[in-house]
């Protein structure tokens, strides 16, 4: 059996992404890709993938879902106990980065990472659809469990206890912001001589530079 994927290929056809093209503030940039993206596959316009990394250095990723940005950072929720909470509360930098395929569009976002407050992280949970709010609830993400039985009993206890689906909000379930201070705008090209643009931010100021593909 072979597990070569040498001879697998791919043409990107899009159009060219070119600097007058470019918005002067990255989010108003992102934004209007987000936007396009959301139109062509809204199911997946807001998947992003979230890098974190240990004390040690040791990275880890995971698919997360965007909840809001705007110009003081991006957000997301999840378990402050899980692997990626860990390693925020060791090293609270991370990178963000969307893949739109429809599109032959990323963009990478990177930057310094605090927690939202209480409040955000409480009006948000008790937005969520009631087995979604059962399920954070019940579980202590990224924990060794013995069965899916024993997660299942749990939630099943939750749902016993509070019947009318007011499902308490857990203080240790809530949200991130990742505050950008780079990003890059990549645009697939033919022949692989891809457009990319990367805003840095340089004495409170957004500076764009062309990186060579």
């Amino acid at each position: 059996m072979s597990n070569d994927y040498t001879a697998l290929r791919r043409e990107y056809v899009a159009k060219a992404l070119q600097r007058e093209e470019l918005q002067d503030n990255p989010v108003e940039q992102f934004a209007l890709w987000m936007k396009k993206a959301t139109e062509v596959s809204p199911d997946d316009s807001t998947s992003m993938t979230l890098a974190t990394a240990s004390q040690s250095g040791m990275p880890s990723a995971r698919i997360v879902l965007l909840k809001h940005f705007d110009d003081q950072g991006f957000a997301w929720y999840t378990d402050y106990r899980s692997r990626k909470g860990q390693e925020l509360a060791e090293n609270p930098q991370a990178e963000l980065m969307f893949y739109w395929y429809g599109l032959e569009r990323q963009v990478r976002v990177q930057g310094t990472v605090e927690k939202l407050s209480l409040e955000q992280g409480e009006k948000y949970f008790n937005e969520r659809p009631v087995g979604s709010r059962l399920s954070a609830a019940a579980s202590c993400q990224s924990a060794v469990v013995d069965s899916r039985e024993t997660l299942e009993s749990r939630v099943q206890a939750l749902q016993d206890a509070h019947p009318d689906g007011d499902i308490p909000h857990p203080e240790e379930w809530g949200g991130y912001i990742l505050k950008p201070t780079r990003f890059e705008f990549w645009q697939g090209r033919e022949n692989r001589l891809h457009d990319r643009f990367i805003y840095r931010l340089e004495n409170n100021q957004w500076i764009i530079e062309r990186l060579q593909p």
